[in-house]
Formats: C-alpha cells, structure tokens, sequence
C-alpha cells in the first residue's frame, strides 16, 4: 500500500487507506473531511481537549472517523497506519511523526493531500508564494489582481483558509492564490506549481530545525521546494541573492522563466519601479515598448518599501498568469489589509504610534522601521531562535529608547547594549497582558515630539497573548490614552 500511495491521485482506490490525521485544527479537520468523502479510514488524534476540538472531533465521528483527543493522544502511531497527515508545524522528531518516517510510512501535508486530490480531473493552477515575511499580504494581494481582472480565484493555504475546503466549494475555481509555508513544504514532493515567488529569506523558526546541523541551511532548503516543478515562472527578489540561487538550482520544467522583482530600475525579465510606477519588463508582447506600467507607487497600501515588495512579487505571479496590466492596479487599489500590519493607530501631541504586531521576526521588524526616521521601538516577545544583531546595527541611530518585554527580553535587551550601548532601554519583567499598557506608558516617557512609536516585536507573541492580533489590540488600546510625549 505504501509504495502505491507514491502515485495516489483522486482515483486512486482510498476505501482500502488507513490515514492517520494529527492535529485537529483546521487544515487536519478539511483534511479527514476530504479522506473520508474519498472513503478512506481516518483516525484523528490530537493532545488537545479543549471544546472546539470535541466540536469538530464529534462532527467527524458522525462522517465515521475514529477520534482520540487528550494528553497522551499522539504518543504513538495506530498500528496498521498506510499514510499520516500532518497539520504544520509538526516536527520529524515528535515520536508519533518518527515512528512513521523510520517505518517508511508517508507523511504529507494538507498542501501535497490538495494537490494530488486535484489530479487527473479537478486540476487548478496554483500561484504560490513564500518567504520569510510579506506572504500573506503578497498572497492577498495576488488574490486581488486576479479577481479584478475578472477571474474565479480563493486565496488558501497557510493564510488560513485549507486548500481542500476551497476545493470543495460549488465554485469553478480558475485559479488559487496560495501562501506556503516552510513546514508545508516540508511535508510536500509532488507540488508542480504555475508559477512561485521567494520574497525572501532571513532567520525566523529555527526551532523548528534544532536538530539539523545548520538550522537556517535547512529552513531554506524548505522554502527552496516552492521552485521545484514550477512550470512557467519562479519569482524571485533581487535584492535577496539567497531567492535568486534557489531558482538557479530548481529542477523546473522546461521552459520555466527566472522573473526578478525589484524596487529599482528593472532589466530584462524583471518587474520593478520607475519614477513613480511599478513597471514591467518581463511578460511583454512583439508589439509592445520595452516596459508596461502596471500601476502607480500610491496604489500600494500601506504604503512602505516592504510593500511596494510584495506588490511586485504579485505583480510578477499574476503577469505570469496573463492577467492584463490594468488588473493590477486595480486588484492593489480593491485590497484592504487587516490589521496589525504597520497601522498607524494614534496621532497626538506630535507622536505617531504605529502597530506592526504582524512583525514576528526581525526581518520584519526591520522593514517596518525602514520606514521612520526616529524610533522608539516596543519589542520582544518569542524569538523562535533568530537574533537580533543585524537588526540592532542597521537601526540603531535611529532608536530614541527600546522598551522589551516577552520570554526573550533579556536576549534583546543584551543585544542593544552590546551593539547599541547609548540607546535606552527599559525591560518589563511582567507575564501578564497588562505589560503592553506599561510599555506604551514607558516608550511616552522615552519620546520627542516628532517620534514614532513603533511596536515592531521581532517575535511571537504566544508567550503572553494569544496572537498578534490580541497583542496588537492591547498596544492600539494603550497608545490612544496617550496625548504626547510624558515627563517623569
């Protein structure tokens, strides 16, 4: 049975399949829906107990799994198991994954399941993207342009949104925006992408890679797969060597492009900016002149050089798509972000507090601070294993204070006196969500009239909300009780 599941598609015979889903959240509930409709034998385990596990537990119990939820659940593989589903962020070591890998059991996750459940006869081209930072905004953003020129398109994946449950919509879906991330990608072989996009790569969820020798080596080599396969266009940031060298060494298919993005002048086979316009220079026909405006600069929101990224890494995905270039500064004017993403949340008393919770790593973090000229800066929180120091030496004229607070203060707060030993910095030893309105109250103290306050993290913030969401709520909260800078 294991060495037919290497060719399984949605004909494949699944009645005679005993799966083994771990992890009941979303991606594990749309993948045992789908097997089950298939006919497969799905057993669901998950340590978790809480009640929107029992929910979606019973609801698959009534389509005929067997579910085990609880502490304990996921100690060891079910005995006579053909094929494991993974929800991401499992890791190769946890032991019910381990056992499945050293006993030659496939191990997939949702993304390799869609895609193989898409062929022979439900085939949807996928425009994918990854990175380190800018994935679900470039994804969105992909999404957008292709609906406004007038195509059926779901962004999926790891935005949210299970590519198996888009599958089963009672749309005809003409193509998916989908945003990958490393752990899926991990857990895929098969993908043979449209077209993908690297935007780039810096250190985030080495953790997760602990037991490799060289965990950012491997951190990489997953983001790499996305190229794998592609069929018409890898797209890759120009300012980032590391995307470029991927594409270089991606076994695409033949004809496959290389298409770079880039804030500046772009050459042959490139989307980039002149004066004010994101131009192409890539997917041009005999007739036309050697660049295509595709839309203005002020298109992008918000605005910052991060952004105008992702929009040319969009831009580039759907060109390649053929959508036509007017779509694309509509489908950039159509979109509106959520939340939490460099938002300006307050303006008083000659201070800007922007809210940049969705900056979860230090690349990000210093993309948003690209964009002021005079920082205090709120950070801290998981640092999932990267560091700070080229983020601290890149910035550090600009920081009036930093005010750290989380599980890894210590470690930034360490950073900044080493690197940046006349910048301020104030650590906050609470647990509790209420450090954030001591924070703001801090940063207040640090600040001059013309100061941004930036709540740019740089980590995770499940050591004490539980999101960047609630994180960035409780920030925007404080920063508005705030009517300029305070004096002790």
């Amino acid at each position: 049975m294991r060495q037919q599941l290497a060719g399984a598609d949605r004909t494949f015979d699944w009645t005679r399949v005993r799966a083994v889903i771990a992890g009941l959240g979303t991606s594990g509930y749309a993948s045992a829906d789908a097997l089950l409709e298939l006919g497969a034998q799905v057993t669901v385990v998950d340590d978790a107990i809480d009640e929107g596990h029992r929910d979606k537990g019973g609801l698959l119990e009534v389509l005929g799994a067997t579910v085990h939820l609880g502490p304990g659940s996921t100690a060891s593989l079910p005995q006579d198991t053909d094929l494991v589903i993974v929800s991401p962020g499992w890791r190769p070591l946890q032991p019910l994954v381990a056992e499945a890998l050293a006993t030659g059991i496939p191990v997939w996750g949702e993304p390799e399941l869609a895609w193989r459940l898409m062929h022979p006869d439900h085939v949807i081209p996928w425009l994918a993207v990854t990175g380190t930072n800018g994935k679900t905004t470039t994804t969105q953003m992909t999404e957008a342009i292709l609906k406004a020129d007038g195509l059926r398109a779901a962004a999926v994946g790891n935005i949210g949104r299970p590519i198996l449950e888009a599958m089963a919509d009672e749309v005809d879906y003409q193509v998916f925006a989908v945003e990958l991330s490393s752990f899926q990608l991990h857990w895929s072989s098969s993908l043979s992408l449209h077209s993908a996009a690297v935007l780039n790569l810096h250190q985030d969820h080495l953790e997760w890679y602990a037991d490799h020798p060289d965990p950012f080596a491997a951190y990489g080599a997953d983001k790499a797969k996305i190229f794998h396969r592609v069929q018409h266009s890898c797209v890759y940031n120009v300012a980032d060597p590391a995307t470029e060298r991927m594409v270089e060494q991606a076994d695409v298919v033949e004809g496959a492009r290389a298409i770079g993005f880039t804030l500046g002048t772009p050459g042959p086979s490139m989307v980039g900016v002149v004066d004010d316009q994101i131009v192409d220079r890539a997917f041009l026909e005999q007739r036309q002149s050697s660049a295509i405006e595709l839309a203005k600069l002020s298109d992008v929101h918000p605005f910052a050089p991060h952004n105008v990224e992702n929009a040319l890494a969009a831009a580039a995905l759907t060109r390649s798509f053929g959508v036509h270039p007017r779509a694309v500064a509509q489908g950039l004017r159509d979109l509106h972000l959520g939340g939490h993403r460099i938002e300006t949340v307050h303006q008083a008393g000659g201070l800007t507090w922007v809210d940049d919770s969705k900056a979860t790593n230090p690349h990000a973090a210093n993309s948003s601070m690209r964009a002021y000229d005079h920082i205090v800066w709120i950070a801290g929180g998981q640092a999932k294993g990267t560091d700070f120091d080229h983020l601290v030496t890149t910035h550090r004229d600009k920081l009036r204070g930093a005010v750290v607070i989380g599980i890894d203060r210590k470690m930034i707060a360490e950073t900044l006196a080493r690197l940046a030993p006349q910048v301020p910095v104030v650590v906050l030893d609470s647990t509790d969500r209420s450090v954030m309105a001591e924070a703001v109250h801090r940063a207040a103290e640090m600040a001059q009239a013309g100061d941004t306050v930036l709540m740019a993290p740089g980590c995770a913030s499940l050591d004490i909300w539980p999101g960047y969401a609630a994180r960035g709520d409780d920030f925007a909260k404080a920063a508005r009780t705030i009517d300029g800078p305070v004096r002790r």
